[in-house]
């Protein structure tokens, strides 16, 4: 082989290796769009599945003072122009990090009255243990006890603090600390958060998540339709907070 065909077979090669690394590339970037999916209400990568169609809600609970009437902590003033419901799970990374994004703006918006925030945890992934159900039930204990302003404190701290899917998960009294941390007094929580007085109103709201058809987690609706502008969490968070503005 001459010189010049070894140098074009080189080429060919690094061109080839090239390719295939960009093909790689593209895959990868497929996989987390692919992920984030969940939020245009499709079916996720870390399994954010909705539990079938389950429906146990014949099941009276006690719904925690101060939440909705639709299993949700609300923060702004319900006549205001605009509505966003978040429905979340507590061990959902895609939720954890699309609060992050959008925690302060729409904390700003509900203030000025621009919009009606309603954020409706529940438990979704319950395929990865109990954690799910029982941060919820904390939420639910926590904002029985403590009011609203208190439980979004906590319901921040919960994904500031979150755990990953595989664990190693908050035990109970994890879970009283960080109620305590946000501004709850540990007698008052300590006893609904381990004995998990609020399960059977999670268990309710995570069955009328389902009816409403909610098939991954987080899925953002916008005056009553879903919100899924946006190919990463980034950009739905940013686009979401100028839909509203």
């Amino acid at each position: 082989m001459s010189t010049k065909n070894r140098q074009q077979s080189r080429a060919e090669r690094a061109a080839t290796a090239i390719r295939e690394q960009e093909a790689r590339e593209r895959r990868r970037r497929g996989l987390v769009v692919g992920a984030v999916a969940g939020l245009l209400g499709l079916v996720v990568l870390v399994g954010v599945l909705v539990q079938g169609g389950r429906d146990t809600t014949g099941a009276a609970a006690a719904a925690p003072a101060g939440a909705t009437g639709d299993y949700s902590l609300a923060i702004g003033d319900a006549d205001a122009p605009h509505h966003v419901v978040v429905y979340e799970d507590f061990l959902c990374p895609f939720c954890g990090a699309l609060e992050g994004e959008t925690r302060e703006d729409l904390e700003r918006l509900a203030a000025d009255g621009r919009v009606y925030v309603e954020y409706r945890p529940f438990d979704l992934l319950s395929r990865y243990g109990d954690y799910s159900a029982r941060a919820t039930n904390a939420f639910a204990a926590v904002l029985d006890v403590a009011g609203p302003r208190v439980a979004k404190d906590f319901h921040d701290l919960l994904f500031e603090q979150q755990p990953g899917e595989s664990g190693p998960f908050p035990t109970d009294a994890d879970l009283v600390d960080l109620a305590v941390e946000a501004g709850a007094t540990e007698a008052e929580v300590r006893g609904p958060i381990e004995d998990g007085a609020f399960a059977q109103w999670v268990q309710n709201a995570t069955d009328a998540a389902s009816r409403a058809g909610v098939s991954g987690t987080p899925t953002v609706l916008v005056d009553g339709e879903q919100f899924t502008d946006g190919d990463t969490v980034e950009e739905l968070a940013d686009n979401l907070v100028a839909a509203v503005e």
